[in-house]
């Protein structure tokens, strides 16, 4: 019996596509998958039995033993690392970047850790990749439009454009260049990018002119080529607006050559753009293969405890189960929220309520996340505060920005929190003492999906703080913050006293 449970052992740990690398207490490797060998070079059965420091680069040895008794002394799940760059060595010298994250758990009465490492070599050299392409993009001074050749909608539309045209993106995905053009039918449109279509020609160039959404016209000069984006035909579309150019036609021919290099510049931005989708769902894949993982682990070793005074073993796992699917739910709402958002489906229910309520709520939740020696200091005299609003996207806020202060903050810190009244206005801020945002990450930490560059090694999808924003928005709130990487955040809140139903 034991030899077929090890069998199957072996077949769930080999089809788990992560290197997993599986030591005792005194860091003896005790079993690892294909993926972990293929991963650092070694051929089968070499590294069982091996001390876990052949796979740690020699300069980290001192400080990995520290943090390794540290963790056995904690015995919590947890992702290695916690914003700093981790490494592993190959069999042949070669070191590496990883993401790895730590599984303890107990089998017939000894300790083991369950490491489950990815190599991310090509993720951060995409992201890096991605970061600046898209930022040439979005923060180009011309319009550039991209839409589809067959059907003409618009895919995508960069900052400059929706600034002059009026339309937000959302409003942009359900319209075509015939919905912003006064002076164009479909068939006249057709007729004029015809070449283009048929391949005879690289690009087009003509002038037009241009309704925005408040109605008013401006002349453009569009420059027009036809690209692909992944299997699908576009058009990408750079706009020149001439308003005040018209009377200036020989800058206007020096300006077109610099405009064109910024097409080309845009166009690879565009590209990267398209790919963003497909590393959103890598990234997915990987925060539920992690608690997948553990699932999977618990229910096997489930089946190892089947006497009586074994029942807190099974408890303990069971837990373990329990949990990790209540994560797994959190992250599947988080996406439900974005969607009701993008189509406004959202119903705010407005009651009037205590604040200290919600937050004695959110503290309690959070008492149970907090690691060893981080505390919260609770407010001073918030008892008569009360609000009219929707007491459950308060609740959402208060526990997003309060799991982000412990999640990146480290042990033996406090996060502070401070609330404030006036005749209108309801002021919420929330200090910790954590890893803080890098300054270049700033401007982008309310964007969806994104994660700051010190903080990519934690679990988390980059979805809350773009929820939090929107909802406060239309709430007539704001958030704001101040950080110093290395030294913490303060996430201010401001919200009316009073909702307008």
């Amino acid at each position: 019996m034991f030899q077929q449970d090890q069998e199957i052992f072996n077949i769930l740990l080999d089809s788990v596509s992560e290197g997993v690398v599986i030591v005792d207490e005194h860091q003896n490797i005790v079993e690892v998958n294909k993926a972990a060998e293929q991963m650092f070079g070694y051929e089968k059965n070499e590294l069982p039995s091996q001390s876990l420091n052949i796979l740690i680069p020699q300069n980290y040895h001192a400080k990995h033993g520290e943090h390794f008794k540290g963790f056995i002394k904690n015995r919590e799940q947890r992702r290695m690392g916690h914003g700093r760059d981790i490494y592993g060595a190959k069999k042949d010298g070669s070191v590496f970047p990883i993401e790895a994250s730590l599984n303890p758990f107990r089998i017939y009465g000894k300790n083991y850790i369950m490491a489950l490492v990815i190599d991310i070599t090509e993720r951060k050299k995409l992201e890096q990749e991605k970061t600046h392409l898209a930022k040439i993009f979005e923060e180009s001074l011309n319009e550039i439009y991209v839409f589809d050749a067959k059907s003409l909608k618009f895919i995508n539309v960069n900052h400059g454009a929706q600034k002059n045209i009026g339309y937000t993106l959302a409003e942009m995905e359900s319209m075509s260049p015939l919905d912003i053009k006064p002076d164009y039918n479909e068939a006249q449109f057709r007729e004029e990018i015809e070449l283009l279509s048929k391949g005879n020609v690289e690009k087009i160039e003509f002038e037009t002119v241009h309704q925005r959404k408040s109605g008013s016209t401006y002349p453009v000069n569009v420059h027009l080529q036809r690209s692909k984006l992944g299997d699908r035909d576009v058009f990408v579309a750079i706009i020149l607006d001439i308003t005040e150019q018209k009377s200036h036609t020989e800058k206007l021919e020096k300006t077109v050559e610099t405009r064109t290099k910024e097409l080309q510049t845009a166009l690879a931005a565009e590209k990267e753009l398209n790919e963003l989708k497909t590393k959103f769902l890598s990234m997915v894949s990987h925060e539920f293969k992690t608690p997948l993982s553990s699932i999977l682990t618990s229910t096997m070793l489930l089946t190892k405890y089947k006497l009586t005074e074994q029942q807190d073993k099974r408890e303990k796992h069971i837990n373990t189960i329990s949990e990790k699917v209540h994560y797994l739910n959190n992250i599947l709402n988080d996406f439900l929220s974005v969607e009701k958002l993008e189509k406004g489906k959202i119903n705010y229910k407005f009651t009037t309520f205590k604040l200290s309520k919600v937050l004695n709520e959110v503290i309690y939740n959070a008492n149970m996340l907090l690691k060893n020696g981080q505390q919260i200091n609770y407010p001073q005299n918030i008892d008569d505060i009360s609000l009219h609003q929707d007491e459950k996207i308060l609740e959402l806020t208060l526990s997003n920005l309060i799991y982000n202060s412990i999640k990146y903050s480290p042990e033996d810190t406090v996060i502070d929190i401070n609330i404030d009244q006036n005749e209108t206005t309801t002021i919420l801020k929330i200090k910790d003492n954590g890893i803080g945002i890098p300054e270049n990450d700033q401007k982008n930490i309310f964007n969806r999906y994104f994660r700051a560059e010190n903080a990519l090694l934690m679990q988390g999808t980059g979805i809350g703080l773009n929820i939090v924003k929107d909802h406060l928005e239309n709430l007539n709130g704001t958030i704001s913050f101040e950080s110093i990487e290395n030294r913490g955040s303060t996430f201010i809140v401001e919200l009316p006293n009073k909702a307008q139903a």
